[in-house]
């Protein structure tokens, strides 16, 4: 396709998504700035300002999670990823919680309970990050392959729950000590078994637990357990509209997406994916929006159950999900998006034997997907949402590299008789492909129009 097609490169990273500079991108943020055509002030960005101009400290959610501990003379719980990787949280908002619990007069009725990363950051980082945080403070540590799984694996977050409320896990003195033991014991940061500290309390009814994740997609299985069970939870962000608790930084209307228009226009549209990345090209792509419009179809194939990680299975569902594309793609739409999800998801794993694998299964898959496309009388948009499986090593040139990248992701236009324009973004793609489809673009739609014709009529009907 490289070869053959007009191509060129995409900024997915840093201010181009409405991220810090240098901050790598992520799936949820790409798949936002992706649908909706325009840099949107990203919620890792709304926190920041928060901690930075002092308007975190009046946050009435927040607020409110304190007195109603204090009023019961309970404590307040802090739940989240123990991170400076920025993709679902960040190590700065917790320690602006901590700031806030002090100021409160709260400092020795606030508990963390450190979720480790090893994904977005490099896979023995926690050692490091616990030092930024006060150890007698610390009452669980569990891996995020517990904590924050989203593919309905229940077992995992099962047994994170237990270390939380009913102090079920390994038992150690010492935070550190027993992530260095988790590593002596061939276990990175992602793969942490449930740790509870000696000592520290558990999380009660009368207790107040806030989840710091800014990122809903993994922090929404756990959340439902502590709701479901009674506990009182409030969220930085909203996890869902099933999910009806405090949150400190509610939604943003995102008006006239892609999805939307195209529904407005009476333009019948495809969404396909497997399990780990259909919250993103339904709900993030939608602009945060759970419903489906009208004429909207959606695909969900299940994510492989039967593997602890993906380095186990490198070709995922790829297949399944182009054979359901392939199947479907002919009755009709005007528009598809589908996700393959093995380059990111096996990316993490680090593994770059299983990364090979993945990625000749993405690109037998690719060639399914632009066959049938065509095939239908339609062109394909083929692009990243950020970058991961193209950097496996650190700069040392031995640790793996487990986590995103700030590198530009290609962009390949199908269609002949069509020139690419350099210097875009990923809002860009939404105004192009309403532009191939003789539609016009919303005003809310920043981004431009990438693909330019000799025919400045044409477009793809």
């Amino acid at each position: 396709l490289w070869r053959e097609y007009p191509h060129t490169t995409l900024a997915a990273s840093g201010e181009a998504v409405g991220l810090p500079p240098g901050q790598m991108g992520n799936s949820e943020v790409g798949h936002l700035t992706i649908g909706s055509g325009r840099i949107l002030f990203q919620d890792l960005m709304r926190v920041n300002e928060a901690v930075r101009d002092g308007t975190l400290s009046e946050n009435p959610a927040l607020l409110g999670a304190f007195e109603r501990a204090r009023a019961r003379g309970g404590d307040v719980h802090l739940l989240g990823l123990v991170s400076t990787g920025g993709v679902h949280s960040h190590i700065g908002h917790l320690r602006a919680l901590l700031e806030l619990s002090r100021r409160l007069g709260m400092e020795e009725r606030t508990w963390i309970h450190v979720f480790t990363d090893g994904r977005d950051v490099s896979p023995t980082s926690a050692v490091r990050d616990l030092t930024q945080l006060p150890a007698e403070r610390i009452a669980t540590v569990v891996g995020r392959y517990y904590a924050m799984d989203r593919d309905r694996r229940w077992d995992r977050t099962e047994r994170a729950l237990a270390a939380i409320v009913a102090g079920e896990g390994q038992r150690a003195n010492d935070p550190i000590g027993a992530v260095q033991a988790s590593y002596d014991a061939g276990l990175t940061d992602e793969f942490v078994e449930p740790v509870v500290l000696s000592g520290r309390p558990r999380l009660t009814r009368k207790d107040t637990a806030i989840f710091f994740n800014f990122r809903p997609d993994r922090g929404r299985q756990l959340s439902q357990k502590l709701v479901a069970a009674g506990f009182d939870l409030t969220t930085m962000t909203s996890y869902g509209e099933e999910l009806v608790v405090p949150v400190a930084f509610g939604e943003q209307r995102v008006a006239n997406t892609l999805a939307e228009t195209l529904a407005a226009a009476g333009a019948r549209q495809l969404h396909v994916a497997e399990t780990e990345k259909y919250a993103h090209v339904t709900y993030f792509f939608n602009g945060g929006v759970e419903q489906e419009w009208e004429g909207e179809r959606r695909i969900l194939v299940p994510s492989p159950r039967d593997v602890p990680s993906y380095d186990h299975k490198p070709e995922m569902s790829a297949r399944e999900v182009a054979a359901g594309f392939a199947a479907e793609i002919g009755n009709g739409y005007r528009f598809a998006v589908l996700n393959f999800a093995n380059p990111d998801m096996v990316g993490h794993t680090g593994s770059i034997p299983a990364v090979v694998a993945a990625v000749e299964v993405t690109d037998e898959c690719l060639g399914v997907v632009v066959g049938a496309t065509q095939a239908a009388g339609g062109v394909c948009l083929v692009t990243a949402d950020h970058g991961n499986a193209e950097q496996m090593l650190e700069a040392d040139g031995v640790s793996p590299h487990t986590a995103h990248t700030t590198n530009p992701v290609p962009l390949v236009l199908t269609a002949a008789g069509r020139t690419l324009q350099p210097g875009g973004t990923l809002a860009d793609l939404a105004p192009t492909a309403l532009a191939l489809l003789g539609l016009r673009s919303p005003g809310e739609m920043t981004g431009r129009n990438l693909a330019e014709s000799a025919d400045p009529k044409a477009s793809i009907r």
